[in-house]
């Protein structure tokens, strides 16, 4: 799976548990500037 996917894949999950960035975050003890890098493929 390339970057792009794997974002994708990680915001869809997110959204369906009706998690925000910084909540996700914060469950995974990461910077929600994190989440946003990850979902957007960088």
């Amino acid at each position: 799976m390339n970057q792009e996917k794997i974002g994708k894949f990680i915001a869809k999950l997110r959204k369906e548990k009706k998690l925000t960035q910084e909540e996700l975050a914060e469950k995974l003890n990461v910077n929600s500037r994190t989440i946003s890098r990850w979902e957007t493929g960088l």
